[in-house]
C-alpha cells in the first residue's frame, strides 16, 4: 500500500469529522465560546465534511482494493473519530487549526497523488 494514500485516508477522515463536529451547535460553543453557533457556515461545514469522508473512502479503496479498502476505511474512521473526541476534550482552542491542517494535508496529498499517478 502507498503511504501517501494512507496519510490521505486518515487526514481526510480527521478533517471531515472536524468539519462535521464544528457544524453542531454544542461543539461550536465548546471551541469558540458560549453563544456562538455555526450560523450560515453550517451547510458548508456539513457539505465539506461529507465530501472529505467520501474522499477518504475513495483513497482507501484505491490504496487497498475493494475488500480490504472498506476495512481500512472503517479503521481510519474509528481512529479519526477518537482523535476528534480527544481534541474536543483536551485542546478545543486548537481544534479548528488542527482540522484545517488535516484538510490541507488531505487536499495536498490528493493533488500530489494525482500528479504522481
Amino acid at each position: 500500500m502507498d503511504s501517501l494514500l494512507l496519510t490521505l485516508v486518515f487526514a481526510a477522515s480527521l478533517a471531515g469529522f472536524c468539519a462535521l463536529s464544528l457544524a453542531m451547535d454544542r461543539h461550536s460553543e465548546d471551541v469558540y465560546g458560549r453563544g456562538s453557533t455555526p450560523g450560515a457556515w453550517r451547510r458548508w461545514l456539513q457539505l465539506g465534511g461529507t465530501a472529505l469522508l467520501c474522499v477518504s473512502l475513495g483513497a482507501s479503496l484505491q490504496a487497498a482494493g475493494g475488500s480490504v479498502g472498506w476495512v481500512l476505511w472503517l479503521g481510519a474512521l474509528t481512529a479519526a473519530a477518537l482523535s476528534t473526541v480527544a481534541l474536543l476534550g483536551y485542546a478545543p482552542r486548537r481544534f479548528p487549526w488542527i482540522g484545517s491542517a488535516a484538510a490541507a494535508i488531505a487536499v495536498g496529498g490528493g493533488l500530489l497523488y494525482l500528479l504522481l499517478a
